[in-house]
């Protein structure tokens, strides 16, 4: 049979329209049926396969529904890689898959998934997605939506294991294990991809990247945890279309940024990000202060961030967003905090506090930063203009601060940098490794920075009576 008359080949020119230069994956073999990858192949252990997952997938075949661990996951585990998350799908619906599972939660509209606990693990089930155009049942909208721009704004549309793969993004995570004859489903040829570590999006890039601005952010993260080249016609389009990432919503940007700059690889997903243009639509502010440094180390100072958070991940050490917010943002909070002083004659503190407003209230709008970092953000900053006063009993106050560590890391990591800090990075390094006795002395090597404040007298009723009759 002629690909293009078949079931499938129809479905493609449903999804991606006929009007354009087809995909290699549109016009490889593959989409007449899945290449099944036998366990001598693709050499998964079941070992290494997540419990909960597979009794998840089990349980889903046992009540007659299709269960298959798909993603990331498989993809991980086909480089040996240890899969930080295991998801199902199946062809059960949210509702059907929330019934047979007593321990599980329903999440999202415009995206809706099951959430089900074993113990300390939680499995996402997701139900097989099918184009919305696709399905006569969806012509009010309801189950699946797009804007005028063509970004799904509701995508709840379910269909076939083989409709749910051409939907998915890159190719090489299009791949699905079953359980019960331990292979490998592959229908888009993910994984020769994954074998000549490609990355490849399923479809017409430009229309997939509309659909869904993400992608561009997935492409950026991918090619860079993975060390993978992206393919020509799916690289093209990033280098235009980051405009759309204003229609995200900020909360989804904000997680989308902890995943790429918090994954142990946030040094190579920055490069991505410069490369193709796209942080100037996540990091508007940091991007201009990048392309306008003003003589200050703003990009070194922002490598120093990322190269620390991936390091702390790599040795298993906890890391918070408001730190790497606190770096990523310290110079536009300083230049805005410069121009406050010069045009309005603000003081540093008044200026400071100013400056964090407005930085942190731009940099929102793009990225919902949740209020438990946001005000870490701003005690990190305030710290760095009092770390310098030191004296007396100060530094010893300062250290009892909640914020100390964190402020004393953004401390060092500005001047390591380059920023021409006197050295004060190295004494509070000093000061912390010494006894009482050491530190005090230390302490009292710097005079005080401040003039004694002058008392006010008041004035008794006889001179202030004088004084008005005079």
């Amino acid at each position: 049979m002629d690909k293009n008359s078949s079931p499938i080949g129809s479905f493609i020119r449903k999804l991606f329209g006929s009007n354009r230069k087809q995909s290699a994956s549109e016009t490889s073999p593959q989409h007449s049926g899945p290449q099944l990858i036998p366990e001598e192949i693709h050499q998964i252990s079941r070992r290494q396969l997540n419990d909960a997952a597979m009794k998840t997938a089990y349980h889903l075949q046992d009540e007659g529904y299709e269960g298959y661990l798909v993603g990331g996951c498989i993809r991980d585990l086909l480089m040996h890689k240890q899969p930080k998350d295991f998801d199902v799908a199946t062809n059960a619906t949210p509702e059907q898959a929330h019934a047979i599972f007593r321990r599980s939660r329903l999440i999202g509209r415009r995206f809706k998934l099951l959430h089900v606990r074993f113990g300390r693990d939680m499995i996402e089930v997701a139900t097989f997605r099918a184009s919305h155009d696709s399905h006569p049942t969806n012509t009010d909208g309801e189950h699946g939506r797009q804007n005028d721009s063509g970004m799904i704004v509701r995508d709840n549309v379910y269909g076939t294991i083989e409709e749910d793969a051409l939907r998915r993004d890159f190719t090489v995570n299009a791949l699905y294990y079953c359980p019960k004859d331990h292979c490998v489903y592959d229908f888009t040829n993910g994984f020769s991809d994954l074998k000549q570590r490609t990355l490849r999006m399923i479809g017409d890039p430009d229309a997939r990247y509309r659909e869904d601005p993400v992608r561009m952010i997935r492409a950026a993260r991918f090619a860079a945890k993975l060390g993978f080249s992206i393919e020509p016609e799916t690289e093209a389009p990033l280098y235009e279309l980051g405009y759309l990432l204003k229609d995200i919503a900020p909360a989804r940007l904000f997680d989308e940024v902890l995943k790429i700059f918090q994954s142990g690889h946030g040094v190579e997903s920055y490069h991505q990000f410069r490369k193709y243009g796209l942080l100037e639509h996540v990091f508007s502010q940091t991007a201009h202060s990048l392309d306008n440094p003003d003589g200050a180390p703003v990009e070194k100072l922002v490598l120093n961030a990322l190269q620390n958070t991936d390091r702390r991940i790599q040795q298993d050490k906890s890391v918070t967003p408001a730190f790497l917010f606190a770096a990523l943002l310290w110079y536009p909070m300083q230049q805005r905090m410069n121009q406050l002083q010069k045009k309005e004659g603000m003081h540093t503190v008044p200026a400071m506090h100013e400056a964090a407003n407005q930085v942190i209230g731009e940099q929102i709008r793009q990225t919902a930063i949740p209020r438990r970092f946001s005000t870490p953000i701003r005690e990190i900053w305030e710290l760095q203009f009092r770390l310098p006063r030191r004296q007396g009993k100060r530094a010893d106050r300062l250290m009892e601060h909640p914020r100390f560590r964190a402020a004393y890391d953004l401390l060092m990591l500005r001047e390591n940098s380059g920023e021409a800090l006197e050295g004060l990075g190295k004494w509070w390094t000093d000061y912390q490794t010494q006894n009482p006795q050491i530190r005090s002395h230390m302490a009292r090597e710097f005079p005080k920075d401040e003039a004694p404040k002058r008392r006010r007298r008041r004035r008794g009723p006889a001179k202030q009576q004088e004084q008005n009759n005079g």
